[in-house]
């Protein structure tokens, strides 16, 4: 119908409540002590009931609505009947009050491609540092990253009974984003955030080049890129394979709307077609401003060591 909001908008507005009702999945599973978690590859590479039941619930909800929509979901899971109780059908009205980006508006449904981490941050989450978790839902057209959403299950978790959990932040390059407020790093200091659990020589170093006055460890990509918009880092940055596509779709897409910029290390972009493989084996340099500097501190070794 001629009055419907374009395909893409619609896409974001059911994101965000399925990423709302994801992140209440994830607070549900993490409030009955039983987590379920097995290994994936190894200590490092951990999935619980919560990343299982919140893909289960994304996917379903989001393929009930838009079948023609390609979804790629981090966790390999059987298929098997979602229960009625785990569909989503909301939509966030306020995204309808948006103007879509012109170039945006005619976008069709088996053009778009969505990257879903339904919990980014698994290992925090089993540790209880709940800040780090993250849900992810990243859409794409034609390799490129345009939109993204951000859930915080646990979002003001530290500031008592009475605080209301979680919060969702989403964005489109050429809208803008919203559901945070933009901030900078004060007085022109580099703060770097990078791995909390993945660290090796390669990204030590790398980090050191950069000439940070100051460091941030913490976990989960999703999270990293809040701390750009935030103002508590400048750059994020990851020298080594590990983060895959459905880690930086919808992070990316945020920080471009805001003016940032997320590449590999060499400063090229990645993309997200279909049919790209999943790892960014070529790092993550992520930055709020000044992205020109931190590419240019890349040590040669780095370079030469990720493709």
């Amino acid at each position: 119908m001629s009055g419907s909001p374009p395909v893409v908008l619609r896409l974001v507005a059911s994101a965000y409540c399925v990423a709302e009702k994801a992140g209440a999945i994830v607070r549900n599973v993490l409030h009955s002590g039983e987590l379920g978690i097995v290994e994936k590859t190894g200590a490092n590479d951990l999935q619980t009931l919560a990343d299982r039941l919140a893909q289960q619930s994304i996917c379903a909800s989001l393929s009930k609505r838009f079948p023609k929509v390609t979804i790629i979901g981090e966790e390999d899971l059987p298929s098997e009947e979602v229960k009625e109780d785990m569909i989503e059908n909301g939509q966030a009205e306020e995204i309808f009050q948006k103007t879509c980006p012109a170039e945006l508006s005619d976008l069709k449904e088996e053009e778009l491609v969505v990257w879903v981490d339904p919990l980014d941050g698994t290992k925090e989450y089993t540790e209880g540092l709940l800040d780090n978790v993250t849900v992810l839902i990243g859409i794409a057209h034609r390799g490129k990253a345009i939109a993204g959403v951000i859930n915080q299950p646990f979002y003001n978790y530290q500031m008592g009974a009475d605080a209301v959990l979680g919060r969702t932040i989403w964005g489109m390059p050429g809208l803008g984003a919203f559901g945070f407020e933009l901030k900078e790093v004060p007085g022109g200091r580099r703060v770097v955030t990078t791995t909390r659990s993945h660290s090796n020589k390669l990204v030590t170093s790398c980090v050191d080049a950069m000439e940070p006055h100051e460091v941030v460890r913490v976990g989960g990509a999703g999270n990293k890129i809040i701390q750009l918009i935030e103002g508590r880092a400048s750059a994020y940055v990851f020298a080594s394979p590990g983060c895959k596509k459905w880690d930086t779709c919808a992070p990316e897409a945020i920080l471009h709307a805001v003016g940032g910029k997320l590449t590999d290390v060499h400063g090229n972009p990645y993309h997200y077609d279909a049919d790209v493989k999943h790892m960014n084996s070529a790092g993550v340099l992520a930055t709020l401003r000044n992205h020109e500097y931190y590419t240019s501190r890349v040590p040669r070794s780095v370079l030469e060591a990720l493709h």
